[in-house]
């Protein structure tokens, strides 16, 4: 798992390992390091990913956005129309980052 800061949230990226692995040891590091953060879950170099992996991540998404920030999930081997409305997916991290941005607004303005 790598980091990278950036203005406004944190990108995190895995390697290629399993996605109960991945997600085990996210769960350690979200919760001691990253939960004051607005997170990015860089999965670009998944070309396989599905609703089951995907839901790997709902509890820690729920949580963190239950803290007022930001989790977004970026892969774009997912059909987008299997994703719940509980998560956030969009397929680049430029789209990452608008969501963000636009969600940071949303708690400015009392949303």
């Amino acid at each position: 798992m790598t980091t990278k800061n950036h203005d406004t949230f944190i990108e995190i990226t895995s390697e290629k390992i399993s996605y109960k692995a991945y997600v085990s040891l996210f769960k350690i590091e979200i919760s001691s390091k990253y939960q004051k953060n607005n997170i990015v879950v860089n999965l670009l170099n998944f070309n396989s990913f599905y609703l089951e992996d995907l839901l790997l991540f709902l509890e820690i998404s729920n949580l963190h956005r239950s803290n007022n920030k930001s989790f977004v999930v970026v892969n774009s081997a997912i059909n987008p129309d299997s994703i719940p409305e509980e998560i956030v997916v969009v397929p680049t991290l430029q789209e990452a980052e608008d969501i963000i941005e636009m969600e940071e607004i949303e708690r400015e303005l009392g949303f």
